[in-house]
């Protein structure tokens, strides 16, 4: 992923370019935006491009993958018949590099769908802020900057946050924390008042309709979704995954 594929607020994506090109970057920032607007897929932009400052020929290629060092994640999780006790982020890494890899606009319900705890409520719990703490504290491997990204942000339990809380404000060297949320209320005052934050609004049908067209469909088919999407292109993209032509039409009938 990065700034030229991502399906996302145009004005957000030069705000963001400008920052790395004039080097006003912020140690932490917030990533605010409804379902469906390109939240954590900007992130992961982001932070390809922080990355690729200082990286190799081979560091987009790893971001891209996901499997670079020193671009780590947090993310909600709960106990499963895999992992039965003190579920973290990385007991999931697997898990997470292919869902955002094949869904990189999905929802936390997608999520809980994909590792299977869809009747149960996830959080970031204080075991993931101990590994947190523990990634960021060792040099980055390439040399340059270290990128946490937290989906979901606001699903940190109340240790959690406060542990985030403190490394925000003493934060170890050339480490960028990225937080994504949905609900920007829901985060301690103290956080959002050390953040950068960068909102992200509902698409424009016309963002929409031209990566639908990219996608394959006909103009009048990607407009009609579009249209139907309300700015929301995670659920543009479920309504082109129905492959019956007959429903399809239905829908749109006009």
């Amino acid at each position: 992923m990065d700034f030229e594929t991502v399906i996302s607020n145009s004005f957000a994506v030069k705000y963001l370019k400008e920052t790395i090109e004039n080097d006003r970057i912020a140690h932490a920032q917030l990533f605010s935006g409804e379902e469906g607007v390109g939240t954590l897929a900007m992130a992961i932009a982001y932070a390809t491009e922080l990355l690729s400052k200082t990286g190799d020929a081979n560091t987009k290629l790893k971001c891209e993958h996901l499997t670079h060092p020193d671009l780590h994640f947090a993310y909600p999780t709960a106990t499963t018949i895999r992992v039965k006790d003190h579920p973290t982020s990385s007991l999931f890494l697997e898990e997470w590099r292919e869902f955002v890899l094949s869904n990189p606009y999905g929802s936390l319900f997608d999520w809980y769908q994909f590792i299977g705890i869809a009747n149960k409520q996830g959080k970031i719990g204080v075991d993931d802020a101990k590994e947190i703490t523990s990634k960021l504290s060792l040099k980055s491997f390439e040399g340059g900057y270290k990128v946490m990204i937290i989906w979901m942000a606001e699903l940190m339990n109340t240790d959690c946050a406060n542990k985030l809380l403190k490394l925000l404000e003493e934060p170890p060297a050339e480490t960028i924390f990225i937080l994504v949320v949905e609900n920007e209320n829901a985060l301690l005052d103290t956080i959002l008042s050390r953040c950068q934050i960068t909102r992200f609004h509902r698409l424009s049908q016309e963002v929409i309709t031209e990566a639908l067209v990219k996608q394959g469909l006909s103009q009048p088919q990607a407009q009609k979704i579009a249209l139907r999407s309300q700015g929301n292109y995670r659920k543009a993209l479920s309504f082109i995954g129905k492959d019956n032509d007959r429903i399809f039409e239905e829908w749109f009938v006009e």
